[in-house]
C-alpha cells in the first residue's frame, strides 16, 4: 500500500481493513497476537502495574528518535520507575487525513524495534482517522502492564532527611532536540534526543532493596518538576546547580533560547532517591550501564523547608527552584 491516509481508512470498511491487515498488523503479529480480535490475552502471576500515556510530539520524527520509539520507551519507563518489569503494551493510532503511509511504516517499524529492545509485546491496538487540519499527523496512545517486583516498595513518602538525590544522565537533550527539529534551528542535526529504555537502570537499582526510596523519569517539566513533586510529599530538597550533568551544546542552546535545562523534558533520564549510605553503590550500578555513565549525586533531602527545593547556584547564591510554570515547550512528547 502506498500514498496517504484518507478518511476512508478510518471508516471501518474495506480500506480500513486493508490498512490494518497489510500495514499495521504485520509488524506485531506473533504467538502473543495471533489474530485480529478486539482484545489481546496474556497471563500474569502476582501483583501487576498498569499505566497509560499519549504522545503528540511535533514533529513526529526528530534527531535521536521518533514518536514510535518515544511511545514504547515512555510507557515502559513509567512502569520501570515504579518497580515493574514491562511486559505488554496496547497501541492506539490517531492518524490525520493526508498522513503519508510511508511515514506510518517508519513509525510502526520503530515501535516494533523499540518493543523488541525493551522485551515487551504489543498485543492489541486500534486506529482512528481525523480530517485534515484536525490532528497533528499522528498521535499515539498506549497502555502498558508490568509485573511488580516482589518486596520492592517505592514511594516519595519513604524519603528521609539525609537521603541522596541522583540523576542518571545529562539533562535537557530531548526537549531541545525536538524544538530544534520543529523550528529548523541550526543545531537540529547535532543535538540528539536521549530517548531510551530505562528499565535496565531501574532493575539495577532495585538491588538496593529498602535503601532505594523512589524513582522518577524526568519527562515534561524536567528534573525541576520531578524534584518539586518529590518535595511536595513533605521533605525539602537541597540541590547543587553545578552537580547536574548538562552537555555543553545543551547548555549553550538553552542559554541562547532563554531556557533552563533543569526545566526541559528528558526521555532517558532517571531521578532516584536513595539512603545516604547507599549512594556510592547506587552510582556504581548506574555508571556500570552505558545509559548511566554520567550519573551524579545532585542533592540531599532535608527536614526543613518542607515542600521546597532550594538550588545552590553556580555563583554560590541560593534560591528556590520552583515548579515550572507557563507553556514551556508544547508537544514535546
Amino acid at each position: 500500500m502506498s500514498g496517504r491516509i484518507t478518511l476512508e481508512h478510518g471508516s471501518g470498511g474495506a480500506l480500513a481493513r486493508e490498512l490494518t491487515e497489510q500495514v499495521i498488523y504485520p509488524y506485531f503479529q506473533s504467538q502473543d497476537y495471533p489474530e485480529l480480535v478486539d482484545a489481546g490475552s496474556f497471563s500474569l502471576a502476582g501483583p501487576a502495574l498498569l499505566t497509560t500515556d499519549s504522545y503528540v510530539v511535533d514533529p513526529p520524527f526528530f534527531p535521536g528518535g521518533d514518536i514510535g520509539r518515544l511511545a514504547v520507551f515512555g510507557t515502559c519507563n513509567d512502569l520501570a520507575v515504579c518497580g515493574a518489569v514491562p511486559l505488554v503494551l496496547t497501541l492506539a493510532l490517531v492518524l490525520e487525513e493526508g498522513f503519508p503511509i510511508a511515514d506510518l511504516h517508519r513509525v510502526l517499524h520503530s515501535v516494533r524495534s523499540a518493543a523488541d529492545e525493551a522485551g515487551v509485546r504489543v498485543i492489541t491496538g486500534d486506529t482512528k482517522v481525523v480530517p485534515a487540519g484536525k490532528g497533528g499527523g499522528i498521535y499515539i496512545n498506549t497502555a502498558g502492564v508490568g509485573r511488580a517486583t516482589p518486596g520492592l516498595e517505592l514511594s516519595p513518602a519513604r524519603i528521609r532527611a539525609g537521603d541522596r538525590v541522583l540523576v542518571s544522565a545529562p539533562v535537557g537533550s530531548h526537549g531541545l532536540a525536538v524544538l530544534a527539529a520543529r523550528e529548523s534551528l541550526a543545531i537540529g542535526t547535532t543535538l540528539l534526543s536521549d530517548c531510551a529504555n530505562l528499565h535496565p537502570l531501574c532493575a539495577g537499582l532495585a538491588e538496593l532493596g529498602p535503601a532505594l526510596r523512589c524513582m522518577r523519569d524526568a519527562t515534561r517539566g524536567g528534573v525541576a518538576a520531578v524534584l518539586n513533586e518529590l518535595a511536595s510529599t513533605g521533605m525539602g530538597m537541597e540541590v547543587l546547580e553545578d552537580a547536574f550533568p548538562i552537555r555543553p551544546l545543551v547548555a549553550a542552546a538553552a542559554n541562547l533560547l532563554g531556557l533552563n535545562p533543569l526545566e526541559i523534558a528528558n526521555e532517558g533520564v532517571l531521578v532516584a532517591v536513595v539512603a545516604a549510605g547507599a549512594e556510592a553503590q547506587a552510582l556504581r550500578i548506574l555508571r556500570g550501564h552505558p545509559l548511566g555513565r554520567e550519573a551524579r549525586g545532585v542533592g540531599t533531602a532535608v527536614a526543613d523547608r518542607r515542600g521546597k527545593v532550594v538550588l545552590e547556584t553556580t555563583i554560590g547564591g541560593r534560591r528556590y527552584l520552583d515548579m515550572p510554570r507557563g507553556l514551556l515547550l508544547p508537544r514535546i512528547c
